[in-house]
């Protein structure tokens, strides 16, 4: 069957008219940065006074070390979420309704819940029936059940987007569900779902900022001390561009990996053998173009 056409390739007219929306939009982004500079630069935000705190070693070494502490619960609250995230999607997946319903409502309702509740509710609130939490605890907990229920429904949609021939002929040949999910399916979901799993790892990192709520210091909780100290003149938007600036090349390194990783993974050698034991198992048993 010939592909379906989703557009018509634009023009010349087109071409031009794109371009000039292009330069335009540039050139509006770009007048609306160098307004707040000017802006910023009339109000004294770059004179060197407020500058000088960041040549301190004590200070630049305080950064570095939330800086660390940021990616401590990142690092830690990535992985639990992608194994919360594996779990619930098995768990969703299930053919049982016993096991669906309530892995259901358990996603669904962390879900809905705002993370910085969940945090709060965690740190402050468990304290009043006996159950105490550190800040790192709390914050980590609180974004591995967000963004676990969040991973799950990327994983579930990342299955359920391939053919369920695929399924259907690996248990045509007697395979078990395990089996068929862990050699068949996510080999090759995971090309599907990596995309989503990077960006939701990006809210991770960037969510973790929601910490300093509950006294975590992280980046942001010094971004923010650091601001308040008034015998440098206050130096809360010099430390929120630093703070910025370190979180935008953290992002930028997470999706450099991610890049890579996203390289390996249409290269890897169980990605094929995945799509060959699809194409084995769908031989003979199913009709062609299942």
């Amino acid at each position: 069957m010939a592909a379906s056409v989703l557009f018509d390739a634009p023009g010349p007219r087109a071409r031009a008219r794109n371009n000039i929306l292009a330069v335009v939009t540039v050139l509006v982004v770009a007048g609306i940065i160098a307004f707040i500079v000017m802006q910023l630069a009339q109000q004294g935000q770059f004179d060197a006074q407020k500058w000088k705190i960041f040549s301190y070693p004590l200070v630049q070494q305080s950064f570095a070390d939330a800086t660390l502490t940021t990616l401590k619960a990142f690092a830690l609250a990535a992985v639990l979420s992608l194994a919360l995230g594996f779990l619930l999607a098995l768990g969703r997946l299930s053919e049982h309704g016993w096991l669906r319903a309530p892995v259901t409502w358990i996603v669904e309702l962390f879900r809905a819940v705002p993370l910085l509740i969940l945090m709060m509710l965690f740190y402050y609130g468990l304290p009043t029936v006996g159950i105490k939490m550190t800040p790192f605890v709390a914050v980590v907990v609180g974004l591995t059940l967000y963004n676990g229920s969040v991973l799950s429904e990327v994983f579930r949609a990342g299955v359920n987007s391939l053919p369920k021939g695929q399924a259907e002929a690996a248990y045509a040949i007697g395979l078990r569900k395990g089996q068929v999910m862990t050699s068949i399916l996510l080999p090759q979901a995971v090309k599907v779902m990596l995309p989503a799993i990077i960006a939701q790892l990006v809210v991770i990192l960037k969510d973790t900022a929601l910490g300093f709520i509950i006294t975590y210091t992280e980046l942001l909780y010094y971004v923010k001390y650091l601001g308040s100290q008034v015998d440098f003149d206050s130096p809360i938007i010099p430390a929120a561009i630093v703070g910025a600036v370190i979180y935008i090349g953290m992002c930028l390194i997470l999706s450099g990996i991610a890049k890579f990783a996203e390289h390996r993974i249409n290269r890897s050698p169980k990605v094929a053998k995945a799509k060959k034991t699809f194409e084995e198992a769908t031989e003979g048993v199913l009709p062609t173009g299942a």
